[in-house]
């Protein structure tokens, strides 16, 4: 009798000098919404309930009033540089830079908002990596969501760049609705999650 032999996965092996947007773009069977890192392939959880929602409602409510000129996208590819292409779950970038619908990822100069859903594999890189990345590669807004304690809402995290640091700086913090001026005019019921 001889034993079966057991089912083991292969992991790509990094190149010596770490992982390139070509290498994102190329590399046969990653999975859905790998993200590059500092040269490092980061694999995403699957999502949670809260997180899937929360997108569905932001990306209805930004496509209500997103200026002409404007597209919002959900969970594409931003190459920020050689080394660096993540995925934010929301984006609105440049009419123009929508060239076509095989397209699998943007430019940074491209986009004008970038918004992240903290999940609890995430949080690290929502907090910190990820809009630092953005922040110094001029992304002009910044949106982090996070789910309350006390309740399944989303509360909003609003940032805008200063160019001359290079950093976000906070603006504002919403809870039951979205209502900015800035980048354009929002206005997002968050409690409106209860009946999605």
């Amino acid at each position: 009798m001889t034993a079966e032999p057991l089912h083991t996965t292969s992991w790509p092996v990094p190149p010596l000098d770490g992982y390139t947007v070509d290498d994102l773009m190329s590399l046969p069977d990653l999975p859905p919404h790998t993200e590059l890192i500092d040269g490092s392939l980061v694999f995403v959880s699957p999502q949670r309930d809260f997180h899937s929602v929360v997108i569905d409602l932001l990306v209805s409510g930004l496509r209500r009033t997103v200026p002409a000129e404007l597209r919002v996208r959900r969970e594409m590819t931003v190459v920020i540089d050689k080394r660096n292409g993540p995925e934010p779950d929301i984006s609105v970038v440049r009419a123009e830079a929508v060239r076509s619908g095989e397209q699998t990822y943007y430019q940074v100069s491209d986009v004008m908002l970038a918004v992240e859903v903290v999940s609890p594999e995430s949080e690290a890189r929502d907090h910190d990596t990820k809009p630092h990345k953005y922040a110094n590669a001029g992304i002009p807004h910044f949106w982090r969501v996070e789910r309350t304690n006390t309740d399944a809402r989303p509360v909003v995290h609003v940032f805008h760049l200063d160019p001359e640091t290079r950093t976000y700086r906070p603006t504002s913090v919403h809870h039951d609705r979205l209502k900015l001026s800035v980048p354009f005019t929002v206005d997002i019921d968050l409690a409106d999650i209860d009946n999605l």
